[in-house]
């Protein structure tokens, strides 16, 4: 144990130690700087949904006066749905990066939709943002190598690592107490940012607790590959080299090869042939018999199979029916899609312990809400929204109901509160 004239000491030591108090304040620095960012991006997320929102119901309103007729309401009509940030999210933005939160849904073919991206910049895309997720999982070992990879050596090579053994309450005491000093006001360093951005956007004390928890528990692994090395007896520089080895193996190798092997052990049809492939079986119906269309679409909803004749060579509940029967014609792909991207995110979780700056990124992520299985949910909120515009149009098209501005404030509406919890959500058979 170390008693507190031996902490005093090592205090003193720390701060006159130029280099320690330099690798520490780059943490704060890139700690602060991450969370600055990560609270911006949230900030604009948020600008951006404000925005689409007004704009949202007054183009709704709009729609709504400009026509009478179910058909042109519900070709005309878009219907926001988005997913709203977290108020965790700042700290690991995940999924949000490369993944769309936000669609303008009408009641026509789904699948064409909802694949469809809004990214702004592909760059970022590839790389992502700069997160506090990134400099905690990433950068901080980087640090902390730097702080403790000479904590032996360099007593050695000034030749007082004889003199510090033989006065140490025990052999190992002083470079301990060095060590978990370092270890600590590094990890300080990256938490005091976090907590500071955290209550300024109103997230739980909970949730900073337990992000706390995984950037302490990530430092602490760092610390003890540190220390093996740093006992092997090497150079600063051998021990330098070494660690950055492992940090390169653990950080960017074994990742690499992580997510190469997931990709090719779970293979999952492309999003872009998904829409291909339903557009064409949209556009394709224009040109085929209307029993060609309405018989699978009876298939799918037998309550509609009395109104299924079409007399016109137009009419809406054949146009919105070639539409459903386009998203039927591609569910095994879209399922697949699905089922896939669930089954890699469950995967590459599982394997994910044999990377350690990987499983602390994902552990932040499920925390704010911003992984995989976020994004699925997400998903499924949208198509749960989109079958219940079906299921209002429907009646209303097949029946030929006149239009009412009673029946119009019935439809469905999306409701973005009803956040689930951040778990891989059941997966339905097929879309509606």
């Amino acid at each position: 144990m170390i008693g507190v004239n031996g902490l005093s000491r090592e205090v003193g030591f720390l701060a006159r130690d130029r280099a320690a108090l330099l690798w520490l304040g780059i943490a704060v620095l890139i700690a602060g700087v991450s969370v600055a960012l990560g609270l911006r991006e949230i900030a604009s997320q948020h600008a951006v949904l404000d925005d689409l929102r007004a704009s949202d119901q007054a183009e709704r309103e709009v729609v709504t006066d400009l026509y009478r007729d179910w058909g042109d309401v519900a070709y005309y009509t878009f219907h926001l749905t988005y997913d709203p940030p977290a108020d965790f999210a700042f700290a690991a933005l995940g999924q949000r990066d490369i993944s769309p939160w936000k669609h303008n849904i009408r009641a026509l073919a789904l699948e064409g939709q909802i694949y469809e991206t809004d990214a702004q910049n592909p760059d970022f895309a590839l790389i992502g943002r700069f997160d506090f997720a990134f400099a905690a999982s990433l950068l901080a070992p980087l640090l902390l190598i730097l702080l403790l990879h000479d904590l032996r050596s360099g007593e050695r090579a000034a030749g007082r690592f004889e003199l510090l053994g033989a006065t140490a309450a025990s052999q190992g005491s002083p470079w301990f107490a060095r060590a978990a000093l370092r270890t600590g006001a590094l990890a300080l360093c990256l938490i005091a940012p976090l907590w500071i951005g955290g209550l300024s956007s109103g997230s739980g004390v909970s949730k900073l607790a337990l992000a706390s928890l995984v950037v302490a528990l990530h430092i602490v692994f760092w610390w003890v590959v540190c220390a093996l090395v740093d006992r092997a007896g090497w150079s600063s520089p051998v021990n330098l080299t070494a660690l950055v080895g492992v940090w390169l193996a653990l950080a960017v190798v074994v990742p690499t090869a992580i997510k190469v092997w997931v990709e090719a052990a779970v293979p999952l049809p492309d999003g872009g042939e998904i829409m291909l492939t339903q557009r064409e079986a949209v556009n394709d119906a224009w040109d085929l018999p209307k029993p060609a269309t309405m018989t699978p679409f009876i298939e799918r909803h037998p309550e509609w199979a009395d109104y299924v004749e079409v007399r016109q060579p137009f009419e809406w509940k054949w146009y919105y029916a070639f539409q459903q029967v386009g998203d039927q014609t591609v569910a095994p792909l879209s399922l697949a899609y699905r089922d896939g991207r669930a089954r890699r995110d469950r995967l590459a979780g599982s394997l994910a312990w044999l990377a350690p700056p990987a499983l602390a990124e994902r552990s932040l992520q499920a925390i704010a809400g911003t992984g995989v299985a976020a994004s699925l949910a997400y998903e499924q909120r949208v198509r749960d929204f989109h079958s219940a515009l079906r299921n209002y149009y429907y009646p209303r098209l097949f029946r030929e109901e006149p239009f009412t501005e009673a029946s119009v404030a019935s439809r469905p509406e999306f409701d973005a509160l009803k956040r689930p919890e951040a778990t891989t959500p059941p997966l339905r058979g097929t879309p509606p």
